[in-house]
């Protein structure tokens, strides 16, 4: 791309006396004066649609600007770092590069191998500053036995012996110790209170076992400068 540069004052040429040979503007100069434009007009760029060639540059635009104005690389490079400051986690689930490569900018290390992420919860001790570590993907099992007591206060078996019961008074007598009751025929047997213990067998094992949620495998990246 060149610029055009006027080669022939014609301006000049009006103060000369008239006589003088360089009054004259000469049809080689006029030549020359179009060819300079002519060649610095095909040398720039059409205001619409322009296709550029070579390592063109623009102005960069502050930055966080929403205007018209071209989105130069230096423009999107700084785009990109106030998305990921420092601090800030990047994750990819298929490619292993390091986000310098991908992004161009940044220092980055690999983060959380093997730990889910959880959000801050200031009102939990477990949760309650970032990059707080815990949990365990293995817990014990405590065995241990189940037990279970049953109080009896006594019961009664009578029989009638075929007997027909009409009226009240035929009725077993149901008084602790009683063994016969009104109406004959009729014994009654009574336990004394009974306790009964029941025991279960030991479930449980003392040994650690798998307790993961599910899960899904990414690969996670720190932004540290």
């Amino acid at each position: 791309m060149s610029n055009y540069t006027k080669a022939t004052n014609f301006a000049t040429k009006d103060t000369l006396p008239t006589g003088d040979a360089n009054k004259i503007v000469k049809g080689t100069e006029i030549d020359n004066e179009f060819n300079s434009i002519s060649g610095a007009i095909s040398s720039k760029a059409d205001i619409a649609s322009p296709t550029f060639t070579g390592t063109p540059a623009a102005p960069t635009a502050s930055a966080g600007s929403s205007t018209t104005q071209l989105a130069t690389t230096a423009f999107v490079t700084a785009a990109f770092q106030s998305m990921y400051p420092v601090g800030s986690i990047y994750i990819n689930a298929t490619s292993s590069s390091n986000p310098n490569t991908l992004l161009g900018f940044g220092t980055w290390t690999a983060f959380g191998a093997g730990r889910v992420m959880v959000g801050l919860d200031a009102s939990d001790a477990l949760f309650d500053t970032a990059e707080e570590t815990g949990g365990s993907k293995n817990a014990t099992l405590v065995s241990h036995t189940h037990t279970a007591s049953v109080s009896d206060p006594g019961h009664i078996h009578w029989s009638s012996g075929g007997l027909v019961y009409g009226g009240a008074g035929s009725q077993p007598s149901q008084g602790v110790g009683a063994t016969t009751c009104v109406g004959g025929g009729v014994t009654v047997l009574q336990t004394a209170n009974t306790g009964i213990t029941v025991n279960m067998t030991t479930e449980g094992e003392s040994a650690t076992n798998a307790n993961v949620q599910p899960f899904i495998v990414v690969r996670m990246w720190k932004r540290t400068a």
